[in-house]
């Protein structure tokens, strides 16, 4: 295992690229820590509605992580980023489209229509600034 400062080498960003799914922690969350799983684009960032449970806490406390791990059967990797996160207005439904046709085969009308009503309703984006990154590979 190692530790970086804040910084996703090239190993990292090419990982974090692929559709797998992130285990998103907010810090001002329940003790025990109960992770969700999220989809993520690669520079960390994610989309949510802005009154979710995950928004209030991070308005109290921005600081989260997200970890991103290898799927059964392969050899076993996985990134962790945590830092200090930011809610941005913009760009959370652009992010949602790319998202969504990232994980999902959008000429599934069923698939399109989940799509249409995540962009039918406010969004915020959810950035994470790196401040401390581990990471293992097999």
């Amino acid at each position: 295992m190692s530790t970086g400062t804040g910084l996703l080498t090239p190993e990292d960003l090419d990982f974090l690229r692929r559709p797998l799914y992130g285990f998103l922690t907010v810090a001002a969350g329940p003790v025990p820590p109960q992770p969700r799983p999220v989809w993520f684009e690669g520079t960390v960032q994610l989309f949510t509605g802005p009154e979710t449970v995950k928004v209030r806490r991070l308005r109290r406390d921005p600081r989260a992580s997200l970890l991103v791990a290898s799927p059964v059967g392969e050899r076993e990797r996985w990134v962790s980023v945590a830092g200090r996160t930011t809610l941005e207005q913009s760009g959370a439904h652009e992010l949602a489209a790319r998202l969504a046709a990232r994980y999902w085969d959008l000429d599934d009308p069923g698939r399109a229509e989940d799509l249409a009503g995540m962009l039918a309703v406010e969004q915020v984006r959810l950035v994470i600034h790196p401040e401390k990154v581990s990471r293992f590979t097999n």
